[in-house]
């Protein structure tokens, strides 16, 4: 890693080397309205992810792995959704910026579960009047140089699923502000959450469809029947 002054602009720039899980630079010292202004200028490069945290911006660019994941989990707790008849709204990876906090992120995915009937229909989102995502996704084979979780606490998510190429890890937001490791999703407590994993594995002999497939057969049987 490398750091480079940048007097010009007033923030410094650490520079990290490009491991295989992606590519991070923090800049140091940023204000508010350039971290605005930058997320503006990359808002159509979904491959890249900014977190800010308080004069810290992190941006990093996600793996073909990390994408991967992040679109088969997402596409995992629609179908869980589905088979259990739970009513979501997906966000997908939307920017969430508080001024007031000086934080602001991008999920790898976001949606509204408990939240979801107060959400449908709009076609924004007010951090002064919305609440946040009842459940957000992190693949963590691209890692931040930033504590997004300590992040996502103060924002108020109240519950996370971790990712991290091997195991998956529940959090759930606790009334002291942090968070705490759980087995079983708050939003579909039926599931144990750390058994989805074996249905992540790359297999050459299994397509797209195929994996989600055996996927909401898996799901159906964790049903309660009878």
């Amino acid at each position: 890693m490398a750091t480079v002054a940048q007097p010009e602009t007033g923030y410094s720039v650490q520079e990290f080397a490009p491991p295989d899980q992606g590519q991070r630079v923090l800049l140091n010292g940023m204000r508010w309205r350039d971290y605005v202004a930058m997320g503006d200028l990359l808002r159509d490069r979904p491959a890249l992810r900014l977190t800010y945290d308080r004069g810290r911006l992190e941006i990093l660019t996600t793996s073909s792995t990390h994408e991967r994941l992040k679109k088969w989990l997402g596409r995992f707790v629609e179908t869980i959704a589905e088979e259990y008849g739970v009513a979501i709204l997906p966000g997908g990876s939307m920017t969430f910026q508080r001024e007031d906090l000086d934080r602001g992120f991008e999920p790898d995915e976001c949606f509204w579960i408990a939240n979801e009937a107060r959400m449908r229909g709009r076609a924004d989102y007010d951090p002064t009047r919305d609440p946040p995502p009842d459940l957000l996704l992190e693949i963590e084979v691209t890692r931040s140089a930033l504590d997004r979780m300590a992040l996502f606490a103060r924002l108020g998510v109240p519950e996370v699923w971790r990712f991290d190429g091997a195991a998956m890890h529940v959090h759930r937001l606790q009334p002291s502000g942090g968070y705490a490791d759980v087995k079983n999703s708050l939003a579909f407590p039926a599931i144990r959450v750390a058994d989805i994993v074996p249905h992540l594995a790359f297999d050459p002999n299994q397509d797209y469809l195929s994996t989600v497939r055996a996927f909401r057969a898996w799901v159906h049987e964790q049903l309660p029947h009878g």
